[in-house]
C-alpha cells in the first residue's frame, strides 16, 4: 500500500510539473533546465512589469524568495525591452518555478550541482547518432536504432582527384566518420575543427574524461569514450589522405544532396573529390593533436600516435609544396564531370589553416621550425573560431601547453595571453547593456548561419579565459551564453533537442526527420536565429536578428545541425560541469 502510494504521488507531481510547464508564460524566459547554487541565476521578462517577482516550488503559492524586477533594458537589435529577475542568491537545491502575479509562472527548472550533467552527455552521445558506415543497434541508440547505412566501402575517385595512380572512378574505401550535418555526407574542413575541439576537452579535463563511461559500443576497451568517438571520425579522416604524395581529399560526397530519406535507403553514388591546401592543413593540425593524445593509449591502440603524426607531417609537407590550392567548386565544375553541388567549406586566404597546423605539430614535436614557418601574429587582433577561421584554434593550443614550450615560444606567449584577454573582455564587454544580458547579443554580426555555434564558442572562449586569469566573471558570462542557448533569448527556445520545455522538434536533419519517431534525436543544437534565411522557409516570424528562427525542417539556414555547431557545445556544458564544482 506505501509502495502504491508512494507511486501515486510521484505520478501526482509530475503531472502537477507537466501541467506548469504547459501553463508556463512564454513572456519569462530563462535557462529552462537550470542553475548551479553557486552560480549566476537570471530570468528575463518581454513584457512591461514592475515591483516583486517570487521562486515557488511547482504549483504551491508559498514564496522561497522575493526579489523585485529591474529594467527596462533595451535590445541594440530589436529595440524592444525587457526587465530583469536576478536571484543568484537563492541556493537551496530542488525544482523552482519564476512567479510573477500579473504574468504567471516559467517553466520548471532545477538548482542542482550538477544541473547541465544529462545535458553534456547528450551533446556528446549526439555524435554516436550520426556514426556511419554503422548499425546502430537499440542497445545503443534506443529507440533511434537503425540499420547500418552508407558503408563507403566504394567511393569513386572523382575526376577533380584524379592522377595516373588513381584515374577517374577508381575506387577506394573511405567508411567511418560522422554525418557532418542534416545532410548525409563528410567533409574534412569541418571534421577538422570538431574533432580538434573534442581532442581540446580532453586535453583540458584529461582526469575526467579518463573517468567518463557512455553507452556506446567501445565503452570497456580501455580507453576514454571521448577519445573512442573522437577515433571513429579520426579513422575515417586518415582514408582522405593519398598515400602516394600526402594530399587530402576535401571531401567525400554525393554529386547532390540526397533528399529526405532514410539513411539506409540513400544509395547515391559517391566521391571523393579535389585534394585542396585548406583540407591537407586542418587535416595535419588534428592529426598532430591526434598523435599527442593517443601516444598515452599506445598500448591499447598500437601504432596509431606514430601513425597519425607520420600523417600530419605528410599533410604539411604537400601543403607546403602546394601553398593555393584552394577548392572552388563552381570553376571544379566548368572543368569536371559530374557536377559537385554539395557542401563547399572553401576558404580563400590560408593564414589561419597554416597557424593552426604549424602550432600543432610544434607543440607535438617540439621541432622549432614548425614554429618558425608562419607568423603567429599576422594582425593584432583574434577571431572567434569556426570552420573558416581556425587561427585560434592553435592559440588555444599554445596556452594550453605553455608551460611545456621552449624558449622560442616565451616571448610570443606573452603576447598571446594579454590579447585573448582582451579579446574576452571585448566579448562581455557591453554584455550588461543587452536585453537578456548576454555576450552573443552585443554585436548583430554574431546573428549568422550557425549563429548558436557562435554562442558557444563564445562560451568556450571564456572558459580560457577563466583558466588564464581566474576570474570567476569570465565563468558567469559562459554561464549567461549556455542560459541563452537554453531559453534566455528572444525566440524562447532551448535550442538543444530534446532539452528544456520549447525545443526544436523539426530540425533540419535527415535522420531524425525520416526514422517516424515523433522526437528528433536528442542533444542536437539548432543552427539559430539567421536573418539572411536563405533557405526561403516561408515560416519564419521575424527578421530581426535574434528573432529570426524558425523550427521548420525546410530552414537549413535556421534549423539544421551540424558536427562543428555541437563541440563547442560539448566543451562548454562539460567545462561548467566541472569548473562550477571544483
Amino acid at each position: 500500500m506505501r509502495l502504491n502510494l508512494a507511486c501515486y504521488l510521484l505520478a501526482l507531481a509530475s503531472c502537477l510539473q507537466t501541467a506548469t510547464a504547459q501553463n508556463a508564460s512564454e513572456k519569462i524566459r530563462l535557462n529552462q533546465l537550470g542553475f548551479y547554487p553557486n552560480g549566476p541565476k537570471i530570468a528575463i521578462i518581454t513584457e512591461p512589469v514592475k515591483g516583486e517577482f517570487h521562486i515557488t516550488a511547482p504549483g504551491d503559492d508559498k514564496k522561497l524568495f522575493t526579489g523585485t524586477l529591474e529594467g527596462p533594458q533595451v535590445s541594440s537589435l530589436s529595440g524592444k525591452q525587457t526587465w530583469v529577475a536576478d536571484f543568484s542568491s537563492f541556493q537551496k537545491n530542488g525544482t523552482y518555478v519564476v512567479s510573477i502575479p500579473s504574468l504567471g509562472s516559467s517553466y520548471p527548472f532545477q538548482i542542482k550541482a550538477d544541473v547541465h550533467q544529462e545535458l553534456a552527455r547528450a551533446t556528446l552521445k549526439s555524435y554516436y547518432h550520426q556514426r556511419m558506415s554503422t548499425d546502430q543497434p537499440e542497445t545503443y541508440a534506443g529507440k533511434w536504432h537503425r540499420p547500418l547505412s552508407h558503408p563507403d566501402k566504394v567511393v569513386y575517385v572523382h575526376s577533380s582527384a584524379a592522377d595516373k595512380r588513381r584515374p577517374k572512378d577508381s575506387i577506394i574505401s573511405s567508411p567511418g566518420g560522422w554525418y557532418d550535418a542534416g545532410d548525409y555526407n563528410k567533409y574534412i574542413v569541418n571534421s577538422g575543427i570538431t574533432t580538434g575541439t573534442m581532442l581540446s576537452l580532453y586535453e583540458d579535463f584529461p582526469d575526467f574524461f579518463n573517468q567518463l563511461q557512455m553507452n556506446i559500443p567501445e565503452r570497456d576497451n580501455g580507453i576514454p569514450d571521448l577519445l573512442d568517438e573522437v577515433n571513429w571520425n579520426l579513422q575515417w579522416m586518415l582514408t582522405m589522405q593519398d598515400p602516394a604524395d600526402g594530399g587530402v581529399y576535401h571531401k567525400c560526397t554525393t554529386a547532390q544532396f540526397e533528399g529526405f530519406i532514410k539513411p539506409e535507403n540513400a544509395n547515391d553514388k559517391r566521391y571523393v573529390v579535389q585534394k585542396s591546401t585548406q583540407a591537407a592543413l586542418d587535416f595535419a593540425a588534428v592529426m598532430a593533436q591526434a598523435a599527442r593524445v593517443f601516444s598515452r593509449f599506445e598500448a591499447e591502440l598500437p601504432g596509431l600516435s606514430d601513425r597519425c603524426l607520420q600523417a600530419a607531417r605528410k599533410a604539411w609537407n604537400w601543403a607546403a609544396g602546394n601553398p593555393a590550392v584552394l577548392y572552388e567548386q563552381d570553376k571544379m565544375n566548368l572543368l569536371h564531370d559530374p557536377d559537385i553541388v554539395t557542401g563547399a567549406y572553401a576558404g580563400g586566404d590560408l593564414t589561419d589553416e597554416f597557424i593552426w597546423a604549424a602550432m600543432e605539430l610544434y607543440v607535438a614535436t617540439g621541432e622549432e621550425n614548425y614554429f618558425r614557418a608562419v607568423s603567429l601574429f599576422p594582425n593584432e587582433y583574434i577571431s572567434l573560431q569556426e570552420w573558416n577561421e581556425v587561427r585560434t584554434m592553435g592559440y588555444l593550443t599554445l596556452l594550453r601547453h605553455q608551460d611545456k614550450l621552449g624558449d622560442i615560444a616565451s616571448k610570443p606567449l606573452q603576447y598571446l595571453r594579454n590579447m585573448f584577454l582582451a579579446f574576452a573582455d571585448g566579448m562581455v564587454m557591453s554584455a550588461a547593456r543587452q536585453a537578456y544580458l548576454t555576450p552573443m547579443e552585443a554585436d548583430a554580426r554574431n546573428f549568422l548561419w550557425g549563429s548558436n555555434a557562435v554562442c558557444a564558442n563564445q562560451g568556450m572562449a571564456l572558459i580560457y579565459a577563466f583558466r588564464l586569469s581566474g576570474k570567476r566573471d569570465y565563468l558567469h558570462f559562459a554561464i549567461d551564453n549556455l542560459d541563452y542557448l537554453l531559453g534566455r533569448n528572444a525566440t524562447g527556445y532551448s535550442y538543444v533537442t530534446g532539452y528544456g520545455h520549447k525545443t526544436p522538434m523539426f530540425p533540419h536533419h535527415r535522420p531524425s526527420a525520416t526514422d517516424d519517431i515523433p522526437e528528433p534525436v536528442p542533444g542536437l543544437l539548432a543552427g539559430g536565429p539567421n536573418p539572411e534565411q536563405q533557405d526561403g522557409c516561408q515560416t519564419y516570424p521575424s527578421k530581426i536578428p535574434d528573432e529570426s528562427y524558425t523550427d521548420d525542417a525546410c530552414s537549413y539556414a535556421s534549423n539544421e545541425v551540424a558536427i562543428n555547431w555541437n563541440a563547442p557545445l560539448v566543451y562548454l556544458t562539460f567545462a561548467l560541469e566541472l569548473l562550477m564544482n571544483e
